[in-house]
């Protein structure tokens, strides 16, 4: 049994490993309010712009945009995966890896090839070793993200759709549903899903159509962009929101576990004093017998 000396250590390095976890806590929880009022800040615009690139694909205008042209067969394929830059958010990011590397399995006993684009440190750091091909990185996001700095490697992957060298990109992200369950997903972006919206019937949802101005190239180039845009910023936001939830969630658990360490260890100590206080008179009755 350890002497008491190296409890107390050990007590005391608990104790202090409590102070960080609950400091952490606290942070998260400040930083995770303040990401969720981001994130359903952005959600309408978010919403808004699938339902009008939604109509739009079902519409018949006289250009078509390459978003908007379904390629078969799938031979390349992009995954945009976000994850988060910093850990200790439980296994926030692992459950989202293990789905994406299912998909590229799939993917490739398909036949396809998967280029990615990485946004988040852990994501990034788990593709090399995986050994998958990373074509654009973006790491140290903050807590505020900003979508010009999400724009640079969103174009390479778009450019090489717009080329023909990739024939679907999907977006993986963590979609923040409360503070106490974070869902991972792989979705498509592109090209755009022709699934009719909920609660439209198949006669209304092909009945849109448009008069565009100045002309149907320029206004469907920019709004699919746009949309694409959105898309990505509403991953990232949803993501942030789901890291500092997970987050929160994970250091309140910690700090629980070190106040159960630290009652059993306190018990430990305390029995193992009492063991030396009743050796130490067992001792003193000794000799004083013995004189």
């Amino acid at each position: 049994m350890a002497g008491s000396k190296e409890i107390r250590m050990k007590i005391k390095s608990v104790q202090n490993t409590r102070k960080i976890t609950k400091a952490m806590e606290m942070v998260a929880a400040s930083k995770m309010r303040k990401a969720q009022e981001r994130m359903r800040a952005s959600r309408p615009y978010g919403e808004k712009i699938r339902k009008v690139a939604s109509h739009l694909a079902q519409a018949h205008p006289e250009y078509r945009h390459a978003f908007m042209v379904r390629r078969e067969p799938v031979r390349n394929v992009g995954v945009v995966v976000v994850t988060s830059d910093k850990g200790l958010c439980g296994g926030l990011n692992t459950n989202l890896l293990r789905l994406v590397t299912q998909s590229m399995k799939q993917w490739e006993e398909g036949g396809a090839k998967v280029q990615t684009v990485a946004i988040g440190n852990k994501g990034l750091g788990f593709l090399q070793r995986v050994g998958a091909p990373v074509v654009a990185q973006l790491v140290h996001i903050g807590d505020t993200p900003h979508l010009e700095k999400l724009i640079g490697p969103l174009k390479v992957m778009l450019d090489l759709y717009a080329e023909g060298k990739v024939d679907a990109v999907y977006l993986a992200y963590n979609r923040f549903v409360n503070t106490m369950k974070q869902e991972p997903v792989v979705e498509p972006l592109l090209p755009l899903p022709k699934e009719y919206l909920s609660g439209e019937t198949a006669i209304e949802a092909a009945a849109w159509d448009y008069i565009y101005e100045p002309d149907p190239r320029s206004v469907v180039d920019e709004l699919l962009l746009r949309y694409v845009e959105a898309l990505i910023y509403q991953a990232v936001a949803e993501n942030i929101a789901s890291e500092q939830s997970a987050r929160m969630v994970a250091m309140k658990a910690a700090s629980d576990n070190a106040g159960n360490v630290i009652d059993e260890l306190q018990l430990i100590y305390n029995k193992t004093r009492q063991a030396a206080i009743t050796k130490e008179l067992s001792e003193i009755v000794s000799g004083a017998a013995a004189v």
